[in-house]
């Protein structure tokens, strides 16, 4: 199995509420991966209990049966679309793939 873990930092927003409807929006559409990507074995989404921290803001974790997997799902027109929300509001992102 392959453990795919991102981190996402977001930018800086006006007000908490703004920052926590769009760390809404970006759990809803990760979570919604797993009805849509086959290869996709396991999602979880975290988020940081400090809405104004100095480190990562969401942590995203997802399995995998292979590498060949983790492949498909990084070009799957579902994970694009997502990659591409984030992608608005993320400033920082950082990433490890591991055999477990």
């Amino acid at each position: 199995m392959i453990n795919h873990v991102v981190l996402f930092k977001l930018k800086k927003y006006d007000s908490e509420s703004e920052k926590q409807d769009v760390i809404s929006s970006i759990e809803d559409a990760l979570l919604g991966l797993s009805d849509k990507i086959a290869e996709l074995k396991y999602i979880e989404v975290g988020v940081n209990y400090e809405l104004d921290s100095k480190s990562y803001d969401i942590c995203l974790m997802t399995h995998f049966e292979t590498v060949d997997q983790l492949d498909i799902y990084r070009v799957h027109p579902e994970h694009l679309k997502v990659a591409e929300l984030i992608g608005k509001h993320a400033v920082e992102r950082a990433s490890v793939d591991f055999e477990f």
